[in-house]
This record gives structure tokens, sequence and C-alpha cells, in this order.
């Protein structure tokens, strides 16, 4: 069956127009028009805000009669994607279309992201929004550019633009909770310099690839302790480097800042009479890490190979230096929340790992719902890389968590709501991952807001899924929601 065909088809004919449109953060010119002109086609007043090449969309419908003296709600959500793939796919982010498919009771796709996050919550959006049984008061739907690597659309959306009191986002990836607070963010990166050396005579090459971890979104997966690609291949190099003269050429792992890297690889030279006794060393640490995470990541394989040997190796010490801070600095769970249980306060991810052009830069995000925690793992992360040696640590990117709310007429709205739609309470709590209300909440401080959202599975990972059944429960919550907004 096609997705266009499930229901509501309201939704998913929204959804699978987006699926057919290139999005990838930073290149979402082409989604811009798309949501531009399916505005304009609709006779609904639209604009596109910001300046430059990407900007948000904005589109505004006035109330259904009789809905005039309600409060303004602006539906919200980020129109670009993260874009992984497994190796063996050959799908073009910039140029393919997603090849989303039904299966069973979810819908997922062929060996890359679906993009259910976000775009599953822009077309309940756009469907509230053509869909003329739908009652509600004066609605803004805002699509935002460029969240997942930075927050871009957000942090540069204009005060005084939307005219809304209440911003009910739509990104939340667990029906049946209400998220009324998250996490701040941090991104780091620290470089090391290094010059390259000539290989010596008699030397061969290894190809060490780990693959098939679960990996993950950072804020969401970060508690359950998956193996992060960075750090295993790291574990593995240190005893060979430091026993059998093994050097390296190269080591790339991780590809995106919020997701846990589920890939990496190394190239290698060493002594060709120690090719044998390193192979088996790596492969013996390998089955021990496999066993340790035999539970979070199944599908974990390693791949040793060899190849020509190259001419040249980074400079020994250097890399030295860089792979025991790998293994020193944390990428996990920092802390969890005093006050709400469950729920990860601080933690950091080791996200991406590259070799090039004379340097070795290892880049972090951390996450807090504590501005102070946040920074007192800042200044950890930065005193493990400069005992390291690293030539410099740069942050970058920081913004403060959106502090929970449990008082507002929004939220006794919703949770009422909840009640009538599904018979049952509807569970109050914080994300560790990031949403764009914290950033967007500091410039329109009159705000009510509020997160909801149907089921999404692996997000930011080639496995991502997004429950069918749980679509078509959240678009009757939600137009149960727009139903009764309060008055102004």
């Amino acid at each position: 069956m096609s997705i266009q065909n499930l229901e509501p088809t309201v939704v998913w004919k929204n959804f699978y127009a987006l699926t057919q449109i290139p999005r990838p953060s930073h290149h979402e010119e082409k989604v811009i028009e798309h949501l531009y002109n399916w505005g304009v086609s609709h006779g609904f007043e639209t604009i596109k805000e910001g300046t430059g090449n990407l900007h948000n969309v904005i589109i505004r419908v006035p109330a259904t009669p009789g809905m005039e003296n309600r409060k303004g709600v602006i539906l919200q959500g980020h129109m670009d994607m993260v874009p992984q793939k497994t190796s063996d796919s050959t799908h073009d982010f910039l140029k393919d279309p997603i090849s989303a498919y039904v299966d069973g009771e979810w819908v997922t796709a062929d060996r890359t992201t679906l993009g259910a996050d976000n775009g599953i919550g822009l077309s309940l959006a756009m469907a509230a929004l053509e869909d003329p049984s739908v009652k509600h008061g004066p609605i803004e739907v805002l699509a935002t550019y460029t969240e997942e690597t930075g927050m871009d659309g957000a942090n540069n959306l204009a005060p005084g633009v939307l005219k809304g009191d209440i911003l009910l986002n739509l990104d939340s990836e667990e029906e049946g909770e209400l998220c009324v607070g998250c996490a701040g963010g941090l991104d780091v990166v620290a470089t090391f310099k290094y010059n390259k050396n000539k290989t010596p005579e008699g030397s061969n090459g290894l190809k060490v690839t780990v693959k098939g971890l679960q990996g993950g979104h950072s804020g969401m997966d970060i508690s359950l302790y998956r193996a992060n690609a960075n750090k295993v291949m790291a574990r593995m190099l240190l005893p060979v480097m430091e026993v059998f003269g093994v050097k390296v050429v190269s080591f790339t792992g991780g590809s995106l800042r919020n997701a846990i890297p589920f890939e990496a690889e190394a190239e290698l030279v060493l002594p060709a009479e120690n090719v044998e006794v390193v192979v088996k060393n790596i492969e013996n640490i390998f089955k021990e890490i496999r066993a340790e995470f035999a539970e979070s990541d199944p599908s974990a394989a390693l791949f040793v190979e060899e190849v020509p040997a190259a001419s040249r190796y980074i400079q020994n010490g250097v890399m030295l230096r860089a792979v025991k801070s790998l293994l020193a600095c944390p990428s996990n769970v920092i802390r969890m929340s005093q006050t709400m249980e469950g729920l990860t306060e601080t933690s950091i991810n080791m996200a991406i790992v590259r070799t090039e052009k004379g340097k070795i830069m290892i880049k972090s995000l951390m996450r807090s719902a504590v501005d102070t925690a946040k920074a007192a793992l800042a200044q950890r992360v930065r005193c493990i890389f400069e005992l390291a040696g690293a030539d410099s640590v740069e942050f970058s990117g920081g913004y403060s968590g959106w502090t929970p709310k449990l008082d507002t007429e929004i939220n006794k709205v919703c949770l009422d709501q909840y009640q009538k739609v599904y018979g049952k309470p509807m569970k109050i709590m914080a994300t560790h991952g990031g949403l764009e209300c914290a950033i967007m909440g500091a410039k329109y401080p009159n705000w009510e807001m509020v997160s909801i959202g149907p089921t999404i599975k692996y997000p930011h990972s080639p496995d991502e899924r997004v429950n069918v059944a749980s679509v078509a429960r959240t678009w009757e919550y939600l137009k149960a929601i727009l139903a009764n907004i309060p008055v102004k």
C-alpha cells in the first residue's frame, strides 16, 4: 500500500509530498518553495520570513465561524530532516526522494532516515488548515529551517512577526506525552593539528571498519547507553598503537552532531610482521565490546581488511594524544534529572571525528536542562582536551533550555482533551532533546507553549519509523485541542 492511501489521507498525502522533496539541513530551498506554493494555492496568507537563501515559512488562516474570539495558535514544526543512510545505500539526499513504505503497523524508509522527524508534524499542521471540518480560532503555521544542525530558523525568527498566543509544537516523538520543557545545548570542537610522516619500508596497510551499531538521536536515545562508533574505534586503536607500532592514516566516524555515530572507519599502517597479531588483538577487543553491548547493539559488526600501505601517516604522537582524549572524554549520560523521574538532565555525545587537511577534529554536542550543569560539563571537556594537548577547544551554538510551566491554560486544554479522546490520563514530561520552543519562547515571552506528536522510533537513524495508528489518533487529538482553545 502507498502511504498516500493511509488514513487520515489529508495528513498522509502531505507527508508523501514532503518525502518527494530533498530537504536535508542547509538545503531546504525546494521544500520552502513547496510550502510557500502550497499555502498560496489554497488561498492562505503566506509569507517567507527572514533574509538570505533560506527562510521560515508562515501560513495564516482566519478562525472558522464562531471561533473568532479564541486565542491565536501557532502550529510549529521544522522542514529539514536528518540525512542518514546505511553504508550500502546509494541514496543522494540532495537529489533523490525518500523511498517510504508501509511495514506492518509502521511507515519506514529504504535504508535511510524517513523524515517523519519533523515532516509528520508539518503534515498534521497543513491538514489542520485545509480540512474544512476542523474547528479552530486564528491559526498560523510556522515551518522553520535547519533545525537539526543548529536551530537556525528559530534563532533567526524575528520578534513580533507572529500574532498568536499559544505555540503548539508538533515535534514530539511519543504519543501520550505532553512535553512542557526541554534541554539546552552547546557544541564543542576540539582540534589537534598534525603533520604527516613517511611510511617506513616494509609496512602493510589495514582498513578497520565498525558497522551495524544502533546509533539514534543523541537526545532521545542517549539514555539507552548504545555503543558509540568513535569510542569503539578508539578503544581498539589505543593498545595496538602503543604496543605494535600501528600508525593511523585516517579516522572517520559519525556524520551529524545530534546523532549517535553508528559507523566508523580507520586506515592504518604497521610493520608487516605485526599484521597477524594486530588483527587478532583488534578482533579480541571488538569481541569484548560486542559482548558488553549485546543488548543495545546486537548487530554490531567489525571488518578488517588488508589494503595497500599509504605513503604517509598522521604524526604518531599527535594521533596518540587524540585517541587518548577520545577515550577520556565522556559520551553518555552525565546525570539524570532530580525532579522528573526517568529524564536525562545532562549528557554529551561524541558525534564526529575527522582527520583531514592537517587537523584531527572531534565534535561533540552537550545537552542539559540546567545551564550551570551544562557549563560545568563544558569546563570538564575543555580540561580533558587541553590536558591532551589539543591546539584549540571551541564552543558554539549554545542555547538555554525551556523551563516547564505547569499551570497554563493550554496545558489544561491538552490534558482534558486527551482524557476525552483516549479515555486515560496524559503524561506530562520534559525532553532531553532540543526543541525550538526554548529559543522562540525567549523572543515571545507571552506565549504558552506545549509540544505533542505521534510515536516515532529511531529518529536520526536509517531505522526511523512512525506508527500509522498513532498518526491517526494524534490527528483526532489535534482537532480536539484546536476546537477547545480558550477565549482571549
